[in-house]
């Protein structure tokens, strides 16, 4: 592991995880390469803007649930491989209803280099801290669809709410939302803007 990065869950309180690449819960549907540990890991950098999200999600009675952090590179490249497979249609339904598998490169959802592999870029949503459900944002993590989008119009009036709190305290802390994801976003000021680490989870 490279010197300047760690694990979230060392460093802010409160937070809750589940890496969906370690374990077979996600569009491949299997666990992806490189992830080695339930843990979701970033740069200090990262930490540090996360847990100012932390602490004003919290003075307003939510909490962090992560689902994805650093991204080794081999696992994008795993990605794209798989992406390049003809379409078994185990997972299409709930993954990419609306769009063939080999569509989600140049559709933005699968990327060639991901800042996620910069270290800088973090997957989340808002849990309730009195309840511990998770706030309903009208579609679910990795959902390669338009209902993902930031400005997305088949969704509850509700859940466009709830991604507008997200994105609200995740800009206001130093991060920049991605428009096809409303789960992913990155640090606007990268440690390492052009390096792609490859180092395992």
């Amino acid at each position: 592991m490279s010197r300047d990065f760690v694990y979230m869950d060392e460093v802010i309180c409160g937070i809750r995880w589940e890496a969906k690449y370690f374990t077979s819960n996600n569009f491949t549907g299997v666990p992806v390469k490189g992830y080695g540990a339930n843990r979701i890991m970033g740069t200090k950098a990262l930490a540090e803007a996360l847990d100012k999200v932390q602490h004003k999600a919290r003075a307003l009675g939510y909490g962090l649930f992560l689902w994805d952090g650093y991204r080794p590179q081999r696992a994008v490249e795993c990605f794209l491989n798989w992406a390049r497979l003809p379409d078994d249609g185990i997972h299409k339904k709930r993954y990419y209803p609306n769009i063939d598998r080999a569509e989600m490169i140049q559709k933005g959802y699968v990327a060639t280099q991901s800042s996620h592999s910069r270290g800088s870029a973090i997957d989340l949503t808002l849990y309730i801290l009195k309840t511990g459900k998770l706030l309903p944002m009208g579609g679910h993590f990795d959902l390669m669809d338009k209902k993902s989008h930031h400005d997305a119009k088949n969704i509850k009036p509700i859940e466009s709410e709830n991604r507008h709190l997200l994105r609200s305290i995740m800009e206001n802390c130093g991060f920049e939302a991605y428009e096809n994801e409303w789960w992913h976003y990155m640090l606007k000021d990268e440690p390492y803007p052009d390096t792609y680490f490859d180092f395992p989870i």
